[in-house]
């Protein structure tokens, strides 16, 4: 990693974005059916989890916008695309199954987004850009799993729309490690901050608090 890091940094690749402006959180797909290693889960996905708690609790002590994602495929499988022809097992998540909820420590609050999406992205033919964008959020911190596919998809989609992504190392899981690593290291590279999410809270605590 050494090597290809130094491969990386003689070619130009990650420079340093910072915390900038308005912040915002986006929590991809920490659903039931991705924390559950007998469905979707596995890998680091629990501790991502766990590792959540805290930073959604952060979020809303300081008044960010919060937005969760999730997938849900229409009950008679009207939707089904290339998505659901690779994986044609997402096709069983439907807004009603258990394992298509939000995960129940991390419920959304009122006022908090939830999109819900048929692709990778959360971002990708929904209204996430233009709710985030209303709210000032210059500076999107991600959280949620799995990391190798719809938080990459999700980063990169945010990156293209302008904001600054800023992702949790601890707060974003896969099941299995190897591709975990490699995106993260490739998302730090090429589309995001990406650190652990106590260094996160180190670098934001002297921003000023709401007073409500």
């Amino acid at each position: 990693m050494q090597a290809d890091q130094a491969v990386y940094e003689r070619q130009g690749f990650g420079a340093r974005m910072g915390i900038e402006g308005q912040i915002g959180l986006l929590i991809v797909d920490f659903v039931n059916g991705f924390a559950d290693p007998a469905v979707f889960g596995g890998g680091n996905i629990p501790q991502a989890i766990a590792a959540t708690v805290p930073l959604l609790a952060e979020a809303r002590a300081r008044g960010w916008p919060v937005a969760h994602s999730r997938i849900v495929f229409a009950d008679n499988g009207s939707d089904s695309n290339i998505f659901s022809l690779k994986v044609p097992s997402m096709l069983t998540l439907k807004e009603h199954d258990h394992n298509s909820a939000i995960v129940a420590q991390l419920e959304p609050a009122e006022g908090e987004l939830v999109v819900r999406k048929t692709v990778p992205s959360a971002f990708f033919g929904t209204g996430l850009a233009a709710w985030l964008t209303q709210r000032g959020v210059r500076t999107l911190v991600v959280a949620g799993a799995v990391t190798s596919g719809c938080v990459r998809a999700s980063v990169v989609d945010a990156m293209s729309h302008g904001f600054r992504p800023v992702v949790l190392r601890d707060c974003v899981g896969d099941r299995a490690l190897a591709p975990h690593e490699a995106n993260l290291f490739d998302m730090g590279q090429k589309n995001a901050e990406v650190m652990d999410s106590d260094a996160f809270m180190l670098a934001i605590s002297s921003l000023p608090r709401p007073h409500y």
